[in-house]
């Protein structure tokens, strides 16, 4: 009988793998690109601070929220159906953020903007699974798709900064437009369509729970984050843990599920995923830690702090691509465990920064940090796909999806949480004396804070104090990314033990299937 084998790509499919990677970008983007428009839009909307905040956080909640109902929905309906539709979403959600003429509007914007996000993420990732039939050309389209959905991230803030330079505050959105085009006029000629053939009936008591589980518990984490968290965030982190609780035994009683709970008691998929989870918790805690450093430290205006972030962007870029490229040819345990294993020695350079240790200490660490999330996300996504029948690969998509998520708000919630309560008992058991006491206390609650205190001080008291504050913030910033390097190397030896016996073709699920394609 001759032996069957996986049908190479050619030019179609990596035209294909150009036109779903764009939007990627710009949907990564979307998450940072705000960083440094907020002072424009708060000057051209007024809005109030919890307007404001909703407008930062609102497309995270709505894009964790939906995203594995969406990949659920692509796998039932289509994947370049839902793919084309979540284009048109994100391309309104875009306009109307551009031209919004009020907070609420924006807010409004924001939440189509998740929307589409939500219903694009996962349709990208199922449709290279497609695309990509043989394993070794899969694991180097996954590599780009990574490249650019991690590397989006970073540069975020960059190309925010670009824009706002010669634009106004709505061109951060108004960019997403003709990309959003070009991939409703080229997505039917170069993706086929693909769908779960089996006819199943739509979760809808799963996409309640799922809803019901992430949105409080990426909103809780966030607002951990803040410099003094009510009852309220604790609340919610309790009651999003009790919803995916319930998911996840409502999950387990279906015959075809969203998600199948089974795949995590195989150690290479929960390796994948929770290692995606970690190492994106490092990589934004990182750079949130960053941010504050470079501008109120270093005294660095915000676009040039900005540029100088990139290179943990480049970082990934690379790393993402080289690691495509070598999971052809060498066991994805030795890889994936090479990622944590850069990111910790990144992050222990980053460790050493001081008030007067400039940008030699903090860009390289930040480039290692980057290149080892690249090699992670590379590798977790490829097993992710892999694990699963073709069938269900947006559903799967929605899980590294999630987990990036999920990683993303624990990093800026816990590393942010952990520099705040070091800084504030620093300072306090540094203060300068002559500060007076309700100063002495504002102070210590953030860096911004004790410098525009500083600022209104008279004579040495005030320089006094700002240098106390700095000093306190980069002892803040050090203990968590001492304590993220550990975190990083236990991550390495978990994936070298748990992915010894993962081969170089892991990626094919033991289970055969054949999606319906066209």
């Amino acid at each position: 009988m001759a032996q069957m084998y996986p049908r190479t790509a050619g030019g179609r499919e990596w035209l294909g793998l150009a036109v779903l990677t764009l939007p990627v970008i710009l949907l990564s983007n979307s998450i940072t690109i705000l960083f440094l428009a907020i002072p424009w839009i708060t000057e051209g909307l007024r809005p109030t601070a919890a307007e404001l905040l909703w407008i930062m956080d609102i497309y995270t909640f709505v894009l964790a929220g939906l995203v594995i109902p969406m990949g659920a929905l692509g796998d039932r309906i289509g994947r370049r159906r839902v793919l084309l539709g979540g284009a048109v979403v994100f391309g309104l959600g875009s306009a109307a953020a551009a031209y919004a003429t009020s907070p609420e509007l924006l807010i409004a914007a924001r939440v189509l903007l998740g929307i589409g996000a939500a219903t694009l993420m996962p349709s990208t990732l199922a449709l290279i699974r497609t695309l990509f039939q043989d394993p070794g050309q899969r694991k180097m389209a996954v590599g780009i798709w990574t490249a650019g959905s991690s590397g989006g991230v970073v540069l975020g803030p960059p190309l925010g900064g670009f824009l706002l330079e010669y634009f106004w505050w709505g061109s951060v959105f108004l960019i997403n437009v003709p990309f959003m085009l070009l991939l409703l006029v080229a997505g039917p000629m170069l993706l086929p369509e693909s769908r779960d053939p089996r006819k199943s009936r739509f979760d809808l008591l799963g996409v309640l729970l799922s809803l019901a589980a992430l949105l409080p518990l990426i909103y809780g984490l966030k607002q951990l984050a803040l410099e003094e968290p009510s009852i309220w965030s604790f609340a919610a982190v309790i009651a999003g843990v009790g919803f995916g609780v319930a998911f996840v035994q409502q999950q387990r009683r279906r015959a075809d599920p969203m998600v199948d709970i089974g795949l995590f008691r195989r150690p290479v998929f929960a390796t994948a995923v929770g290692g995606y989870a970690l190492v994106m918790f490092a990589l934004t805690g990182g750079t949130y830690l960053a941010s504050p450093y470079l501008q109120q430290v270093l005294m660095l205006h915000p676009l040039p702090a900005a540029l100088w972030q990139m290179p943990a962007g480049a970082g990934v870029i690379v790393a993402a691509v080289v690691a495509g490229y070598l999971a052809q040819r060498v066991r994805p345990g030795r890889i994936f465990a090479a990622g944590p294993l850069l990111m910790a020695v990144g992050l222990l350079i980053m460790s050493q920064v001081r008030v007067d240790s400039g940008l030699a200490v903090l860009v390289p660490g930040l480039i290692l940090v980057g290149a080892g999330t690249g090699i992670v996300a590379t590798v977790a996504v490829d097993i992710v796909l892999g694990s699963v029948p073709p069938e269900r690969s947006a559903r799967a998509s929605a899980l590294s999806e999630t987990s990036l998520e999920l990683g993303t708000a624990l990093g800026i919630a816990l590393m942010g949480l952990i520099s705040t309560v070091v800084y504030s008992r620093t300072l306090l058991d540094t203060m300068p004396q002559g500060v007076p006491e309700a100063e002495s206390a504002a102070a210590s609650q953030t860096l911004s804070a004790a410098l525009a205190i500083a600022a209104d001080l008279p004579g040495a008291v005030g320089a006094q104090l700002a240098a106390a504050a700095r000093a306190a913030f980069t002892l803040g910033m050090q203990v968590p990314l001492y304590v993220t390097a550990a975190l990083m190397l236990a991550l390495a030896a978990v994936a070298l033990f748990a992915l010894r016996r993962a081969d170089i073709k892991h990626a094919e699920t033991e289970e055969p299937g054949v999606p319906e394609v066209h």
